[in-house]
């Protein structure tokens, strides 16, 4: 799923406001994080995500890591936060997009 730059600019705009749901700390991605990823990211489709692991290079492998196995879309990330997005196949908040 590709999303236009206008659609990002407005999940961005949802984005802002929103919390982390998922913390990923020293121990990085684990089976456990994985699949309360996938929970997280089926049940709320837009959500953030905080990693203080490692380095530049590392932060930006776990955000790939989650992206390539939900196939979720990167909306933006700023420092450790991360907004990711994937549309429910049926009953989604996001049917305009």
């Amino acid at each position: 799923m590709s999303l236009t730059e206008q659609q990002k600019k407005h999940l961005r705009g949802l984005g802002h406001k929103l919390k982390p749901v998922i913390m990923v700390g020293h121990n990085g991605l684990t089976k456990a994080l994985l699949d309360e990823f996938e929970r997280s990211i089926a049940h709320h489709e837009l959500i953030k995500v905080k990693l203080t692991v490692g380095d530049h290079e590392t932060r930006d492998q776990a955000i790939e890591t989650l992206r390539e196995r939900s196939h979720a879309e990167l909306i933006q990330r700023v420092g450790n936060v991360a907004l990711l997005f994937r549309k429910r196949k049926k009953n989604s908040a996001f049917e305009t997009l």
